[in-house]
């Protein structure tokens, strides 16, 4: 049993003995690439001298290749001016001379120089109560502008015929200019010509396309006589697909005194409220059907029942949509 102990421990003492010289060798392999290194680039070598600003010089990235001056605000930003001047980089050439200008009147137009004009039949349409009291009329709302992007000749026109005959219009001829990218300021004339007396208004308003894509159309009026006027027309169009797009619309107007002449009174006069259902066989071509609700107010309803007529009314309506 001596002698196994003997043995076992011997066996042991080997084994770390051969531990040990392997790990010795294993740092000497990783020291001797240190020493190399050393031997490569001396100690006496490694002077300030040797690794200065000599090894990359104030030839490459010195303040002499770049001075302080040089890097000044003033000259690492262009000036204000050139900036925002629009010919700053087109080297003196302009659409009247230089070497790419064509002889003659100047030829280049852009969109904005040149005059377009529109036709919008809003509304043409028959409209009905479903009786047989006769009641049946016609309604147009017309749109229609000459002009370039900024400045148009506008003209605006509504009104009813019955019986083959105009019963009421309003006709506005306008001059249009834009304020903002959706929104025009308008200022101009108003013409009524009704059953009763016709009236002359001068007109100012405003008319766009509100957030969430409303369009909005507001007008004041200012008559003979201190009267006065506010209508305010809104739509909205909701694509229920492509070609089919459903419109609400309503509309209402207020007045600053009576005017018994015309069945008009003062306060919030009239007001209407519509939906329509077109189908869009083109852009610029769709029938519709709707229908739509008015009602009088005030004195203006007292006016109508006088008349024979209602102060309510429920019609359905059908036609077409067309501009070019």
């Amino acid at each position: 049993m001596k002698d196994m102990n003997i043995g076992v421990k011997t066996r042991l003492g080997v084994l770390v003995a051969t531990w040990l010289l392997a790990a010795t060798a294993q740092a000497d392999e990783q020291a001797t690439p240190m020493a190399m290194q050393h031997e490569a680039v001396p100690h006496e070598t490694m002077t300030h001298e040797a690794m200065s600003h000599e090894a990359v010089s104030h030839e490459t990235m010195s303040q002499e290749a770049v001075p302080h001056e040089a890097m000044s605000h003033e000259t690492m930003a262009p000036e204000t001016e050139e900036v925002r001047d629009p010919h700053a980089y087109a080297d003196g050439y302009t659409l009247d001379s230089g070497a790419y200008a064509l002889p003659g009147p100047r030829q280049l137009r852009l969109a904005d120089e040149h005059a377009f004009w529109s036709l919008l039949f809003e509304r043409f349409e028959y409209a009905g109560d479903g009786s047989s009291r006769g009641t049946d009329t016609g309604q147009y709302d017309v749109q229609a502008w000459y002009g370039k992007t900024y400045d148009r000749l506008m003209l605006k026109a509504e009104g009813e015929w019955a019986a083959g005959k105009l019963t009421d219009s309003e006709t506005e001829l306008l001059w249009s200019h834009a304020i903002d990218s959706f929104w025009d300021a308008q200022l101009g004339l108003r013409l009524d010509s009704s059953e009763g007396q016709a009236r002359q208004w001068l007109a100012l308003g405003a008319q766009g396309l509100a957030p969430y894509w409303f369009e909005l159309d507001l007008t004041a009026y200012l008559g003979a006589g201190g009267r006065t006027a506010l209508a305010l027309e809104a739509e909205y169009e909701l694509l229920l697909s492509q070609r089919l797009v459903l419109q609400p619309r309503a509309e209402l107007t207020l007045y600053g005194r009576d005017d018994e002449a015309n069945g008009i009174g003062s306060g919030l006069t009239d007001a209407s409220l519509g939906l329509r259902l077109r189908y869009e066989f083109s852009r610029r071509f769709a029938p519709y059907i709707g229908v739509e609700w008015a009602a009088k107010f005030g004195r203006t309803a007292d006016y109508a029942t006088r008349a024979g007529d209602a102060d309510r009314d429920t019609r359905y309506v059908a036609g077409v949509r067309f501009w070019f």
